[in-house]
């Protein structure tokens, strides 16, 4: 009963095996294979039009070099106070970009809220050196709360950026989830709703290490092989990372893979919803869930054999957890079985 992270899961086998047959033999080195330019081709189809993308090893990396792609002297990113950028990375967008701040703004449930977004970047004035210059806006979807951006809340946040000359940056670690979430295509929920930059993730959806930087519009994508380069994220045998994404996004197996651990957790939430033990915290709709748990109950879930986070809560949501409870993060993947969930739910039972 693993709902520790997607990150935890293995490689789906057919990406396995698109390693072993891309394993064989001679390929061109640095993204020149052709293997490479199939998946630049497969790109451009699943997003309608031609996009620029540089694989990199991790989503830290993905992150960290779309905004050395924008950086300003003295730069900013707007971002949820929540976000993966400004938690979780470790201070590698600012590293990565020579000293950029992660700026939070405020917003129920992991969202930016737009009114929050103008603002913040209102505090900004043009030429006034000492506060240093807003660059770009990024957002998570689907959230680090496990929710969900709409196609219009995706479009109000990327009109308020472009109307100050900012880029609006994606980060995608789950945007298979969030698409199977949703009725919207990925040119819907990205350049078609104002999105610049997108941290294309596939690593936590069934692949071994596969990132992808993609830039709608490829001209903007000029000084990344550099700052790619510099970053050190140029591998060679870039057909390893590309025979990922073949098999990934053929046939629509990333969407699928997505909608099974976005079952798995619809499966979850119904047995906690269940419980009088626990609670959901909030509703959520990607493969994350976050439940408020009795501790003793929590405690002994584990002793089970149970794997589930701690969390903490929200800033937004003081007195979330009362006297002998806990926030606990859980989070299917393509790999969750059916009979995890439902040892799962019977022990909260």
């Amino acid at each position: 009963m693993i709902f520790a992270s997607d990150n935890w899961s293995g490689a789906h086998p057919a990406v396995t095996q698109s390693l072993e047959r891309h394993g064989a033999g001679h390929a061109a080195a640095y993204g020149a294979s052709d293997v490479d330019r199939l998946v630049e081709a497969r790109f451009n189809e699943i997003f309608e039009r031609e996009v620029a993308i540089y694989f990199v090893g991790t989503g830290t990396a993905a992150n960290s070099l779309s905004f050395a792609a924008v950086n300003r002297p003295g730069g900013v990113v707007m971002c949820h106070r929540e976000a993966h950028v400004a938690q979780d990375e470790c201070g590698a967008p600012e590293f990565f970009t020579h000293g950029a701040r992660m700026v939070p703004v405020e917003g129920a449930a992991g969202r930016m809220d737009p009114g929050h977004l103008v603002a913040e970047l209102a505090r900004f004035r043009p030429g006034f050196v000492h506060a240093g210059q807003p660059m770009a806006v990024s957002l998570s979807q689907a959230t680090e709360a496990g929710t969900l951006y709409s196609v219009a809340e995706i479009a109000a946040i990327g009109e308020i950026a472009h109307d100050r000359g900012l880029a609006l940056h994606m980060d995608g670690a789950r945007f298979a989830n969030a698409l199977s979430a949703t009725n919207a295509s990925p040119a819907e929920m990205t350049w078609r709703a104002g999105v610049d930059i997108l941290s294309f993730g596939a690593t936590k959806n069934g692949c071994w290490c596969a990132e992808a930087v993609v830039f709608f519009d490829p001209v903007k994508a000029e000084q990344f092989p550099y700052i790619r380069k510099r970053g050190a994220q140029l591998f060679s045998k870039t057909r390893f990372m590309a025979a990922q994404f073949d098999a990934y996004l053929a046939d629509g197996l990333w969407l699928r893979l997505a909608a099974h651990a976005n079952a798995a957790a619809d499966a979850l939430r119904a047995g906690i919803a269940r419980s009088a033990h626990a609670r959901e915290a909030w509703e959520t709709r990607s493969n994350e869930i976050f439940a408020v748990i009795e501790t003793a109950t929590a405690e002994r879930l584990r002793a089970q054999g149970a794997t589930f986070y701690d969390w903490n809560p929200p800033h937004d949501m003081p007195g979330l957890v009362g006297p002998g409870e806990g926030l606990y993060r859980l989070v299917t993947s393509w790999s969750t079985e059916s009979a995890e969930v439902e040892g799962f739910v019977a022990l909260l039972a």
